[in-house]
């Protein structure tokens, strides 16, 4: 990591000069970051009055800070991110940390590492978000699906074993919903056959396996800041990071290869090709805005207790479903593992019910409860028959995956609901299911 107080990329030369040359072009005005202020703190109809006179007030606050304010220096990759970048290495306690636009820019970079090329294989989790593996997709990397475990839906170890061959070059294990992968079994096969791991962690910043931060354990872990995770960096963002000396080449790999370090006669800096696995990879544009690090950090200092409450409330539902027949609730923290509780997995016994998932998600639907099953498993969507993957044969090799997803599970919010709020969403779940019993 560089200093505080270097600037983590190129920037135009904003030093003292009669005529200097900014690096952000067009400042933003007072009537701007109230606009903002409107967007991020939006008027109740209700209380449209107060609201008009509270905004007035700011606004003619920002005005007089406005005469005696100066203005942004930097808007992209500048220190905030550099800052950003430290807290996240110190949090995690990793050697490399990389702000990037989202996860799935993390997972390409680490796939480039990995020198992954058409033929090579990549093992994923039949249950994910389509991103963990758009790249191999688009480089023509052969995707093999791994079926999942039935309680935690995770990536399930032994069957990853079944389907590694010669060609395999990376695994891609998804901490869903926030629950850690079993990790141990997978770094086992990893290392005895020379196999990179991309950790998704893209809901899991934050969660611990056995002692260790989750995303750390593999080669490299990517996680999300989108908009929906316990920690959001105003929209989009992401992180990479690794203990591997590539993470030297973060900031090339997240901004053009461009390295200010290193110029060319008559120039500023130098492009470089990434250095990896098997030879040299041609780096992108990820590049991440300084708001979205000062966010990032804004909410880092309060995870613990975002965590803690999320964790609460998943302790009430369990307490409150695992005295009820036919349902299967979200397992909780133990030594080994700790979740971050992004979502809460709730899953059925159909064998006791009359009816399935589907069944009673019509059902808590008509009570106002919303949920969502994440993910549909991989082989669901047509990119992959458009690319020649003969989808029945990998249904029928994820067994798990498929019942799951058709009969059982499904995922309920543990954001800050109110309490009212998740004694009914409770009883809600509890009702539709006694009304399903047999």
């Amino acid at each position: 990591m560089k200093k505080k107080g270097k600037v983590s990329d190129f920037r135009y030369d904003t030093g003292a000069a009669r005529v200097p040359w900014c690096a952000v072009g067009e400042p933003f005005n007072v009537d701007d970051i109230v606009r903002f202020i409107q967007f991020l703190l939006p008027c109740q109809e209700k209380k449209k009055q107060h609201y008009t006179a509270a905004l007035n007030k700011v606004r003619t606050c920002l005005v007089q800070l406005g005469q005696v304010a100066g203005r942004a220096g930097k808007l992209t990759l500048g220190n905030e991110v550099l800052q950003a970048e430290a807290a996240a290495a110190k949090f995690l306690k990793v050697r490399y940390a990389c702000l990037l636009t989202n996860a799935t820019a993390g997972f390409e970079i680490g796939y480039k590492y990995a020198g992954l090329k058409a033929g090579d294989e990549v093992i994923a989790p039949a249950i994910t978000f389509i991103s963990t593996i758009l790249y191999p997709l688009a480089v023509g990397a052969k995707v093999v699906l791994a079926d999942v475990d039935p309680l935690t839906l995770n990536m399930d170890p032994a069957d990853v074993a079944r389907k590694i061959t010669p060609r395999t070059r990376v695994i891609v294990p998804v901490h869903l919903g926030g629950y850690p992968v079993d990790m141990a079994p997978i770094m086992k096969l990893a290392r005895s056959q020379d196999i990179v791991v991309i950790e998704d962690a893209a809901h899991a910043f934050g969660a611990v396996y056995r002692g260790r931060m989750v995303g750390t354990i593999g080669d490299f872990g990517a996680f999300s800041f989108h908009e929906v995770k316990n920690v959001n960096t105003l929209g989009e963002g992401g992180l990479l990071v690794t203990n591997l000396p590539f993470g030297k080449q973060f900031p090339q790999a997240r901004f053009v290869g461009l390295d200010p370090s290193r110029k060319i006669p008559n120039w500023l800096y130098d492009v470089l090709a990434l250095k990896s696995k098997t030879g040299y990879a041609v780096p992108a544009n990820h590049s991440a805005t300084e708001i979205q690090a000062l966010a990032f950090q804004l909410q880092l200092a309060r995870l613990k207790t975002i965590i803690a409450q999320r964790r609460k409330n998943a302790a009430y539902l369990t307490r409150r479903f695992a005295k009820v027949a036919g349902i299967i609730p979200q397992k909780l923290d133990d030594k080994n593992f700790k979740s971050t509780y992004h979502l809460y997995l709730l899953q059925l016994d159909p064998g006791q019910l009359n009816g399935d998932i589907q069944d009673f998600k019509k059902k808590l639907q008509a009570k106002g409860v919303v949920q969502i099953p994440h993910f549909a498993p991989l082989y669901k969507f047509s990119i992959m028959r458009q690319l020649g993957y003969d989808t029945a044969e990998i249904e029928k090799s994820c067994p798990v995956a498929e019942e799951a997803f058709r009969h059982r599970f499904t995922h309920l919010p543990l954001y800050p609901l109110t309490r009212e709020q998740l004694e009914y969403m409770a009883d809600a779940v509890i009702d539709c299911v006694r009304s399903m019993r047999r």
